[in-house]
């Protein structure tokens, strides 16, 4: 079957490799779609990160570089393994991309994305959604009923925003500011606004700017080039700052604005995935006295985010502005999401 394989910086491959085999307790899953993640680009650009090095394998996959790509991906059930029984072949499902140890004392504490051994499916081995086929743990399969394949490969990315929202503590009649409308920002946008919050966005691309009008995931829409975002902010909710901010695009400049927007004692919860490291004003933090919040990607969360598709409370087709074949991964999918974001949100992949 064909798959990309990550082989180090700059350089994934369309190679065929054999399909996985089915094991007992595992589903094979013929996949439909598969986005590419900013995760992915990071690998691109800078990795290996969550990918294992080579001469370094993953403790639970046991694999290292060249690895199959692909965490955000939906599929069709085609096989089930030797004791599952509560799903059906030809059922429509998406993955939650996890190895977990079980073991470790985040595992026992049921904070498995936690688990000091964590991998992702489509990073750290496992194959991935970027190829034709893909064996999975009956545990991380989740159905999805009438979902539309091609919008269930934002699922996973919904389900990170889902656990961004409860990581912040978040309530209706909260207003919150989200700082990126990139497809995570925009997602988080989508699960605060189905959620009951006023949402300011901030964000420079213009067709990620409109995005975020069309789809109505933000009620006001700010670009940090033409107006000063902290001052805006302030008008707008009557001098206080905003209740919570999230952190989508890990660029410094971004997060610094957060901390002067958000209010006294507010959240700032940092979701987007940081290629070096940041730094914070500390006495902002404490004089503010604000609670800044990590959050990985998601722990129960695909239940409630397939709830909120399949209930019309979050619309995933609108994000999708790109559909391409496995082949035209590099050429029409990392390159613009690189090269061109300006023209795209989200490329989901047919394998």
């Amino acid at each position: 079957m064909k798959a990309a394989r990550f082989h180090g910086p700059a350089d994934i491959r369309i190679e065929d490799i054999p399909a996985p085999e089915l094991r007992p307790g595992a589903v094979a899953i013929d996949v439909a779609w598969c986005g590419i993640c900013g995760t992915d680009l990071h690998e691109y650009l800078e990795g290996p990160i969550f990918i294992p090095a080579e001469g370094h394998p993953h403790p639970l996959s046991h694999e290292e570089e060249p690895v199959t790509l692909g965490h955000e991906f939906s599929g069709t059930i085609s096989a089930l393994g030797e004791g599952v029984t509560d799903l059906a072949v030809g059922d429509n499902v998406v993955v939650e991309p996890y190895f977990v140890c079980n073991e470790c004392a985040p595992c026992l504490a049921g904070n498995y994305h936690l688990c000091i051994k964590m991998g992702f499916i489509g990073l750290a081995g496992g194959g991935g959604g970027l190829s034709e086929k893909v064996v999975v743990d009956r545990r991380w399969v989740h159905a999805i009923g009438d979902i539309p394949l091609d919008e269930a490969a934002l699922i996973e990315p919904l389900s990170v925003a889902h656990h961004a929202f409860v990581r912040s503590g978040a309530k209706a009649g909260d207003v919150a500011l989200i700082g990126g409308a990139g497809p995570i920002g925009l997602l988080v946008a989508a699960v605060l606004k189905a959620e009951g919050l006023t949402v300011i966005m901030s964000e420079l691309s213009e067709a990620r700017k409109e995005k975020a009008r069309v789809t109505g995931v933000a009620d006001y829409v700010l670009d940090p080039s033409k107006e000063d975002v902290v001052a805006r902010v302030h008008e707008l909710t009557d001098g206080n700052g905003a209740d919570v901010c999230f952190e989508c695009t890990s660029v410094n400049v971004v997060l610094n604005q957060l901390f002067d927007a958000v209010r006294p004692a507010g959240v700032i919860v940092n979701v987007s995935i940081w290629g070096k490291p940041a730094s914070i004003d500390m006495q902002k933090l404490v004089l503010k006295e604000i609670d800044l919040r990590g959050t990985i990607a998601y722990v129960r969360d695909h239940p409630a985010t397939i709830k909120l598709v399949q209930e019309g409370r979050v619309k995933l087709a609108p994000f999708i502005t790109g559909r391409i074949a496995l082949d035209d991964l590099i050429t029409q999918g990392f390159d613009t999401l690189i090269n061109h974001n300006e023209t795209a949100v989200k490329i989901i992949v047919h394998p």
